[in-house]
């Protein structure tokens, strides 16, 4: 997957919410940084020689562990890059694909054993944050300035879709996570399904009103959503902030500024929600969903829309329909009166990749992210995996399946409007449960507007006094 939230990383998959907690980052630095004395010293990286097809200095037949989260991208692609890795440096990687990334981590971390090259997605990951304000993440710059393995007069920055360096960042100019997927996110639909009942997707809050109540004469939901996980629907949420007041206001939600949610644009975006959990325009029973039952009711034809990223199209291929023909649409709005247009999009590189300081082989780690960067391996992703990546330009000459081709589209169509809110991967633990918490009530009818933007906005406020919670700030 994906989401991500990353998102997915979001992002994202295997938490019930109030159930299993994401760490924060005291609890994370905690374990972290428990060990304390000599064993907290960087390992020295064994040695390789450097040369044009070696560039990082990989030393040849060195162990390397890798521990990738297995959700819905699965880890074949993993496998298949490490199989590369295998064959030219006369090794075999240590393979461990697992859904509960933090769990099985965090006393890995705190016991200064880490494996050297992990996928930490999932819900359950590790506080990426954290590890790197704490420098237990190794500084991916000199993978960026190494050459890429198929035009070696080309930088791997170079190749990398804008943002995806920035992405992996926090509050500092070095990368600690190379977001491997590019991620569309969006509310998902059959086109097969608006053909059918003469549908169009909806520019407004307005015209997703009227579109509910035509839905919900047909029988069918407006929306499903999963309410274990009801951070997903943030996905639209969060960014309907800034298409409706723009970027600043979602960089002041992400920055913990005083009463950034007390303003317009979210109160117009938060009462949309509380309109349509009043119409009762959610589908029965989603606030028991996990996003796979969520995915399932949808493509049942139970509900038109689903909140979703473009990992979608592989995670509930199970039960699409072959002619579901998937779409996803922009973000909607207030209308005229937003500061973004109709077609601006939620979209961010996901699936963050991150290699251990205190690993064995950390340079390996760095060169197994070089080999999944070339055009071959990039290849298999989309081709398999029906997803992006964060490489410019390749899914060029690629088959695209129809949601791949949507998310391509809408990318292309929003140009230069292009949100993604960072309180997702800054805070994740003020998103995914205290926010997401409010959500579900707000989704459920038990709260209204006014008292989601007052909970929520105490608790931006709490979480920026917290001294034991790192901040970050948008430059």
């Amino acid at each position: 997957m994906g989401s991500e939230i990353n998102r997915r990383d979001a992002i994202k998959r295997a938490m019930a919410i109030g159930v299993v907690a994401i760490p924060s980052a005291s609890v994370l630095t905690a374990c972290a940084t428990s060990s304390g004395g000599d064993s907290d010293k960087k390992k020295p990286a064994p040695a390789g020689t450097k040369s044009a097809s070696n560039p990082l200095g990989v030393k040849n037949g060195a162990p390397l562990e890798a521990f990738v989260f297995k959700g819905g991208f699965g880890d074949d692609y993993i496998k298949a890059a490490e199989a590369q890795y295998n064959k030219t440096y006369g090794t075999t990687v240590k393979h461990t694909g697992t859904q509960g990334i933090g769990p099985k981590l965090q006393p890995r971390f705190a016991n200064n054993t880490p494996p050297d090259f992990m996928d930490n997605s999932g819900a359950d990951n590790l506080d990426t944050a954290a590890l790197a304000k704490e420098n237990k993440l190794l500084d991916l710059t000199p993978l960026l300035d190494a050459p890429t393995i198929d035009d070696p007069s080309k930088k791997v920055r170079d190749v990398l879709i804008a943002g995806t360096v920035e992405q992996g960042q926090f509050g500092s100019q070095q990368m600690y996570a190379l977001n491997y997927a590019f991620t569309v996110y969006g509310s998902w639909y059959s086109n097969k399904l608006f053909k059918e009942k003469g549908w169009t997707y909806p520019q407004t809050f307005d015209e997703a009103v009227a579109l509910g109540a035509k839905a919900k004469a047909a029988g069918i939901a407006l929306f499903t959503y999963p309410g274990k996980y009801p951070y997903y629907v943030h996905f639209d949420m969060f960014h309907q902030f800034g298409k409706v007041g723009g970027k600043d206001v979602l960089n002041a939600i992400d920055d913990l500024e005083d009463g950034a949610l007390q303003v317009d644009a979210v109160k117009q975006v938060v009462e949309y929600y509380e309109e349509l959990a009043a119409k009762k325009l959610f589908l029965t029973g989603s606030e028991g969903k996990t996003h796979i039952q969520m995915q399932t009711d949808w493509t049942k034809g139970k509900a038109a829309l689903v909140a979703d990223g473009s990992w979608v199209e592989n995670e509930a291929a199970p039960t699409m329909p072959k002619d579901f023909d998937l779409a996803v649409g922009p973000l909607v709005g207030g209308g005229p009166s937003d500061k973004l247009p109709f077609g601006t999009v939620y979209a961010a590189a996901g699936e963050p990749f991150i290699v251990a300081a205190n690993g064995k082989n950390p340079t390996g780690g760095m060169e197994l992210l070089r080999i999944m960067l070339s055009k071959q391996q990039t290849d298999n992703f989309t081709n398999t995996i029906k997803s992006l990546t964060c490489v410019s330009g390749s899914s060029e000459g690629l088959t695209l399946t129809p949601g791949l081709a949507s998310a391509s589209a809408a990318l292309k169509a929003a140009g230069p409007n292009v949100l993604n809110a960072r309180i997702q991967d800054w805070y994740k633990k003020l998103n995914n449960e205290t926010l997401g918490n409010l959500t579900a009530k707000l989704l459920t009818g038990q709260i209204k507007a006014a008292q989601w933007i007052e909970q929520a906005q105490k608790a931006c406020d709490d979480t920026k006094k917290d001294s034991s919670v790192p901040k970050f700030k948008h430059v």
